[in-house]
C-alpha cells in the first residue's frame, strides 16, 4: 500500500476534479502492475495497474489507495474491470467519500466473490483525500492557508523586506505544495509588495508544464498590468468587485488576465464565498492561499480555512509596524481564538513546519 500511496502523491494536482489514486497488482509476492490516475477522461489507477499486469492479474491481489469506482463517469467503472481480470483480493486504504460510490464499490467486489480488506494506511489516505472529500460533497475547494514567519510572528520587516525569511528547504517544500494544488491565491497587497511569479517550479527552478491557476483577490483591480504574475506560463484570474473601475478591468484583460467580477461585501472587499463557489465549479479541488495578512485574516474571519501550513524561521524581526501573517478582525477574546488541532511539527532545514486544522475555541 505504501507504493500505491507514493504513486498517488506523484500525480496530485494533475487529476482534478478526480482524486489522485495509486494502485498496485501483486502476484506471488511480486509487483506485476502499477497505475496512477491519469488526467480527466483517461484511465483510473486500477485500470493502468491491471493493464500492466495483464494475464498475471488472475488470482492476484490489488492494492488501491481509494475504493474502486462502481459508476459510469468519463470512464467505465473500475469494479467491473477488476472482476473481469480475475483479481482474488483487494486492499483499499480509504472508502470513496463520493456519496454515489461510498461503500458500493467494495460491496460489488464482495458480491463477485472477491475478498476486500479496508483500512490499511487509512490515516495517510484520509489526508490524501481530504480535499476531494470536501469538494465532492460541497462543491467548494479545500482551502490550505500557508505562511512563512519569523519566530516572533512577522512576515516582513517594518520596511516590508521579506526576501527571504525561511530557507531554501522551506521554499522547496512550498514549490511541492504548489505542484500538488489546483490553484494558488494571494491578495493584491502581496502582488504590490513582492511582485511574485506564483509559478510552480521543479527542483532546478524551472517552471513546470502544468501550472496551477493563479488567483488574485483584488477588490479594486490594483494589480499592475506589468506585474510578473501576468507574464508567466499558465493562467491568472483576478477576482474583483462588480463596481471596480472599468478602465482598470479593461487594462488587466488586455494584459492577459481573466477578470472575474463578483459581489462586493459591506466591507468593500470582494465576496470570497462567491469566489470559492466559482473556483469549485471550475474543478478546483485543492486551493493553496499564500497570503498576505489581509486576505488570510478575511478567510479566517469568515471561517473558510480548512488547513494551515506555518513555516517558522529561527529569526527575530521585531517592530511594531512589521506585518503579521494573519490580520483581519481577529478574536476579541482568547476563548474565541482559532486552535490548531491534529497538529504536527517537523524540521525543514533550519526552519520548522507546523501543520494542522483550525478549530474555534478550546
Amino acid at each position: 500500500m505504501k507504493t500505491a500511496l507514493a504513486l498517488a502523491r506523484q500525480v496530485l494536482g494533475t487529476t482534478s476534479p478526480n482524486p489522485a489514486v495509486g494502485a498496485v497488482v501483486v502476484k506471488d509476492r511480486t509487483e506485476v502492475g502499477q497505475g496512477a490516475t491519469l488526467p480527466p477522461g483517461q484511465s483510473h489507477a486500477e485500470i493502468g495497474a491491471l493493464r500492466q499486469a495483464g494475464a498475471a492479474s488472475l488470482g492476484a491481489t490489488l492494492y488501491s489507495t481509494l475504493e474502486p469506482c462502481c459508476i459510469y463517469g468519463r470512464t467505465p467503472p473500475c469494479t467491473r474491470a477488476i472482476i473481469e481480470a480475475g483479481i482474488a483480493q483487494v486492499y483499499v486504504a480509504a472508502i470513496d467519500p463520493n456519496p454515489r460510490v461510498s461503500g458500493r464499490g467494495c460491496a460489488e467486489l464482495q458480491s463477485a466473490g472477491i475478498e476486500v480488506v479496508v483500512g490499511e494506511e487509512a490515516e495517510h489516505a484520509r489526508e490524501l483525500y481530504e480535499g476531494f472529500a470536501k469538494h465532492i460533497n460541497s462543491g467548494i475547494p479545500f482551502l490550505t492557508a500557508k505562511f512563512a514567519m519569523s519566530l516572533d510572528g512577522k512576515i516582513a520587516t517594518r520596511t516590508s523586506d521579506s526576501m527571504w525569511i525561511t530557507g531554501p528547504d522551506s521554499r522547496g517544500r512550498v514549490q511541492q505544495m504548489r505542484r500538488e494544488s489546483d490553484a494558488v491565491m494571494v491578495g493584491v497587497n502581496t502582488v504590490l509588495a513582492d511582485d511574485p511569479q506564483l509559478t510552480a517550479r521543479d527542483d532546478v527552478g524551472a517552471a513546470i508544464q502544468r501550472q496551477p491557476l493563479r488567483v488574485i483577490a483584488d477588490s479594486r483591480c490594483r494589480t499592475p498590468p506589468g506585474a510578473r504574475v501576468l507574464q508567466q506560463p499558465g493562467k491568472t484570474l483576478i477576482a474583483t468587485c462588480l463596481d471596480a473601475p472599468q478602465e482598470r478591468v479593461s487594462r488587466l484583460r488586455v494584459a492577459g488576465a481573466e477578470v472575474l467580477q463578483l459581489p462586493t461585501l459591506p466591507s468593500g472587499q470582494v465576496d470570497l464565498e462567491a469566489l470559492l463557489t466559482e473556483l469549485g465549479r471550475r474543478g478546483v479541488v485543492n486551493l493553496l492561499v499564500e497570503g498576505g495578512g489581509t486576505l488570510l485574516g478575511s478567510l479566517f474571519d469568515r471561517k473558510l480555512v480548512d488547513k494551515v501550513y506555518a513555516f517558522i524561521a529561527p529569526v527575530i524581526i521585531g517592530g511594531q509596524r512589521a506585518a503579521s501573517p494573519v490580520e483581519g478582525l481577529g478574536a476579541a477574546e482568547l476563548a474565541g481564538a482559532w486552535r490548531v488541532a491534529r497538529s504536527r511539527m517537523e524540521p525543514v532545514g533550519p526552519d520548522w513546519l507546523v501543520v494542522g486544522y483550525p478549530v474555534l475555541g478550546n
